[in-house]
């Protein structure tokens, strides 16, 4: 039977001036690289045709936002025949070298999530970044019962199998934190596995804290009253056949 087979997903919106190290890095770790641009209105694209590196790009003609971007990636993964996504950010705050420690919890589990778990504690970690991470955690650990450390990192690595025909409610930033949960009923196993983040001054970021905390408000809503007739029946009735 082959193994897994993985590759780099990497969404990115406006994010030139840190894109391509993080492709270059990233293609120490993983020959394979999808870039999806989300509708970048900067000089992405001419960043993209200059890559030192081999690179797949998916080309969107207008800003879709991170869950539509991250869709498109896989299902680009898909058909080139990959049984595995690394997804990570464009604005350089992960660590490509710490991509070897996920890949190898993968291949020890690889029906497994692999969630990146993030130091909060880091000295230019924004004020916001981790009340919104507790924010986060609280309300999946009540959807779906599991203590996650973070569940809003976007370094992971997805089983391609696992989120086949899965139903997306979200297209943006709060569609990460949706897929966590999907899979948590689903009963694919999450795996958090420690990595280093990065926060340079100068690091562009779109996430907007007014609209897109309202945005997982509303998500995490929904996602409660789906618990209650769903997740939480199904999770029990999964645990029942053991």
């Amino acid at each position: 039977m082959p193994g897994p087979r993985f590759c780099a997903v990497i969404p990115t919106y406006n994010n030139a001036g840190t894109l391509l190290d993080v492709v270059v890095r990233m293609h120490r770790q993983l020959p394979d690289i999808i870039v999806v641009n989300d509708g970048s209105t900067d000089a992405t694209a001419a960043c993209l045709a200059s890559s030192p590196v081999p690179v797949t790009v998916v080309a969107l003609a207008r800003n879709r936002g991170k869950g539509y971007a991250l869709r498109e990636g896989f299902r680009k993964a898909r058909a080139c025949g990959f049984t595995h996504a690394v997804t990570i950010d464009a604005d350089g705050q992960h660590y490509p070298e710490d991509i070897p420690a996920l890949v190898a919890a993968s291949r020890r589990n690889p029906a497994a999530l692999i969630v990146g778990s993030r130091p909060f504690d880091h000295e230019n970690m924004p004020r916001g970044n981790t009340f919104a991470n507790r924010f986060s955690n609280f309300w999946f650990r009540l959807q779906t019962g599991i203590d996650l450390p973070d569940t809003q990192t976007g370094l992971r690595i997805y089983p391609l199998s696992g989120i086949r025909g899965e139903r997306w409610l979200t297209a943006r930033y709060e569609a990460e934190l949706e897929l966590l949960v999907a899979s948590a009923w689903a009963g694919v196993p999450l795996c958090p596995v420690t990595v280093r983040v990065s926060y340079p001054e100068d690091r562009v970021t779109h996430f907007r804290p007014v609209m897109d905390f309202v945005r997982i408000s509303l998500l995490n809503t929904v996602l409660c009253l789906l618990a209650a007739v769903y997740g939480w029946p199904r999770t029990l009735f999964r645990k029942l056949l053991r």
